[in-house]
Order: C-alpha cells, then sequence, then structure tokens
C-alpha cells in the first residue's frame, strides 16, 4: 500500500495539477445570526454584517482612513519604552506574547495615532487596537495616549479616541494601573487648553480603561451593541448571586441610563464626529445639499445649447418686420391728409353732439311750458 500512497498518488497528482488552496479567512460568520458572509463585502459595509446590522471589529489603519479626509493622515510617533520591567512570566513569557502580538498586528502597541483633517478641521485621532492582547492598557499604551494628547494641545486641535480595551495589562502589574493617572493628567490638559475630548466607546471597554480615561470626555458616543462596564456581567453575577437584565451594560442600555451621550451605528459617526468638532471649534456648519436640488453647473452637467439655427431664425424674423413697418409707413403728404380727415371727424363728431343736446333742451322746454300756459289761463 506504501507504493500507491507514495509514487501511484503523487504521479495522478502532477497530472491533473496542484490543488489551488482556497484562504482560510475567506468567509465570516456573523456572531448574532449565525450567516456567513463574504469577507470583501463586509470589509466594503465598514466591518458591519448588511443583513443583521453587527457591528464586528474594525481594524484600526481603517479606522483612521474612514475618519481622515482621502484617507490621508500623518502618523504620530510613539515613545519606546522597556519591555519586560518585571520579567513576568506566566504560561509564556511576556516577552514572547508581546513578539506574537506584534508579529499580529504589525505594531508595536495597542495604541494607533494620528493628525489630519476631518471635513476640513485638522484633529487628531487616536484607535485603541483590540487585536494587540486585548488593547490592554501598559507602559507603551499609556505613553502613546499621553504623546497623542500632548500633540492636540500643541497643535490647537481637537482629540477624538476609539476606544476598545479589557482594562489594565497583568503582565505589568503596578506599572499598567499607574497609567490611569497619568492618563487622567493628560486629559486635563486637554480641558485647560480648551479643546474638545471625543469619546467613541466600541466593542468592548471594560476594566480600568472605563475607570479612567473613557469616561472622561466632553461627548461619549457608543457603537451599537457594545459592551461598556467595568467588571464583565458573568463575575457581576456570580458575586451578587443575581440574575441581571436584559442587554445589561451594552450600549442601548447605557445610553438609557444617562451613561452615553448617544449610541451611533458606524456608517453615520464620521458624520456625527465632525458636526461636533465644528460645533465645538465654532466653525460654519457643512451645507449638504443634494444632487437634484443644485443647478446644473454645480452638478457637473452642462445646460444644452440652443442651436444656431435658432439665432439665425430671430435675426431674420427681426429683419422682414422690420423691412415690413418701413414699406408700409405713411409719406408726408398722406400723413398730412389722415391728419387732416381725422380733424374733420373729430369736427363732425363734435357737430353732432351739440345738434343732440340742442334736440334735448328743446324738447325739455316742451315739456315744461303747457303747464305754464295753464297757469296763465287760471288767472284770466
Amino acid at each position: 500500500m506504501n507504493w500507491i500512497k507514495n509514487f501511484v498518488r503523487p504521479r495522478i497528482r502532477s497530472f491533473l495539477g496542484k490543488k489551488r488552496e482556497m484562504p482560510e479567512n475567506m468567509w465570516v460568520k456573523c456572531p448574532q445570526t449565525g450567516k456567513m458572509v463574504f469577507y470583501k463585502d463586509l470589509q466594503a459595509n465598514l466591518w458591519v454584517v448588511p443583513e443583521s446590522g453587527y457591528h464586528m471589529r474594525m481594524p484600526a489603519t481603517e479606522r483612521l482612513r474612514h475618519m481622515f479626509d482621502d484617507g490621508e493622515y500623518e502618523a504620530i510617533p510613539l515613545p519606546e519604552v522597556p519591555q519586560d520591567p518585571l520579567k513576568f512570566r506566566d504560561q509564556k513569557k511576556y516577552v514572547d506574547r508581546l513578539k506574537a502580538a506584534r508579529a499580529k498586528t504589525g505594531r508595536d502597541d495597542a495604541i494607533l495615532a494620528g493628525v489630519g483633517w476631518l471635513d476640513g478641521v485638522r484633529v487628531v485621532i487616536a484607535v485603541q487596537d483590540f487585536e494587540f492582547m486585548g488593547g490592554s492598557l501598559g507602559m507603551a499604551a499609556g505613553e502613546a495616549i499621553i504623546r497623542a494628547m500632548r500633540e492636540a494641545v500643541k497643535r490647537r486641535c481637537p482629540f477624538i479616541f476609539f476606544v476598545s480595551s479589557g482594562g489594565a495589562r497583568m503582565q505589568e502589574g503596578i506599572l499598567s494601573l499607574m497609567q490611569m493617572p497619568r492618563t487622567t493628567i493628560a486629559v486635563q490638559e486637554l480641558k485647560e487648553a480648551g479643546l474638545p475630548y471625543i469619546v467613541v466607546l466600541t466593542h468592548p471597554t471594560t476594566g480600568g480603561v472605563t475607570a479612567s480615561y473613557a469616561m472622561l470626555g466632553d461627548v461619549h458616543l457608543a457603537e451599537p451593541g457594545a459592551l461598556i462596564g467595568f467588571a464583565g456581567p458573568r463575575v457581576i453575577e456570580q458575586t451578587i448571586r443575581e440574575k441581571l437584565p436584559e442587554g445589561f451594560q451594552r450600549a442601548e442600555y447605557l445610553l438609557e441610563h444617562g451613561m452615553v451621550d448617544a449610541v451611533v451605528p458606524r456608517h453615520e459617526m464620521r458624520a456625527v464626529i465632525s458636526r461636533l468638532v465644528r460645533l465645538f471649534t465654532h466653525q460654519p456648519a457643512l451645507v449638504e445639499t443634494r444632487a437634484e436640488e443644485l443647478p446644473a453647473e454645480e452638478v457637473g452637467e452642462t445646460k444644452p445649447e440652443e442651436p444656431a439655427e435658432s439665432d439665425a431664425t430671430e435675426s431674420a424674423e427681426t429683419a422682414a418686420t422690420a423691412e415690413y413697418e418701413k414699406e408700409n409707413a405713411p409719406k408726408d403728404g398722406e400723413a398730412a391728409e389722415s391728419a387732416s380727415g381725422a380733424d374733420m371727424q373729430e369736427d363732425k363728431a363734435e357737430a353732432r353732439s351739440s345738434a343732440d343736446e340742442a334736440k334735448e333742451a328743446e324738447g325739455a322746454e316742451k315739456e315744461s311750458s303747457p303747464p305754464a300756459k295753464a297757469e296763465e289761463a287760471r288767472k284770466d
């Protein structure tokens, strides 16, 4: 049997050609409905499942390209920090975990920040990537957040933060917890400079991140269905030994209880943030006019030009009218005769009117004369 596997089967495969390998990530399963979605369709729809509207995690680089005008921005260089100050090790070395996360995402840590234009207004946008060790807050992430916020203060522009994290990074211990007050001080520097700080809470946002800079913004927006809280719902249920209400710690639940200002779908997030930035920076609002309401020149359509024959026809008609008036215009003698004839007709009309008035006066006298004669006869 070995000769069949080792000789015959490879020979048959060589005749038929190599088997075409199918990429593993061509189809993505919707966590809400269980349906399979084509990868390209999901990416074109901003990582929102078309049928169910479920918001998948959006890569950090695509998030920045979507927010900035024309997808162009200047990446903010982030400072370097010690990789493993505590020499931490659990099932794996912390250094090995960092290497694996960097190979997976192609970045040094969980924060990616850039400066660019949002509908004509300069802004600084930072994104916390959950793909890098759950977006956990460590020394490198804390330094990156502080650098990005101070860059906004330096450039005098608003700061927008897309947050997604499981909390502080346990492999760095107390050093990761110290990033909570440090980032809080950086937020205070933004407020002292009078600059807007807009926070967008994405799925999930929990732990020490929720307890620090994620809840210190001027406006808190959230994506639909995002899990937002400090401890997870399972831990809470085990602690209090009670069943939590449906939708607890979700964005919609927090909106009803005043924890966030608005729940905004991903397709509308850019426009909402743009309006908020213009409102806070006292910029004029963008005028959104539909194409059918614009004149043809502004839409790009050109008005159809009238043919040259119409101009020639109008000029010909004008010339013919002038020539006809010239031919039928009365001469000097004819004009005098017509004027004298008109005078004679006016004299005749006046004579007729005076005759009619005389006849009316005679009739009135005849009517008034008999009573006068009767009075004279009575006197006699």
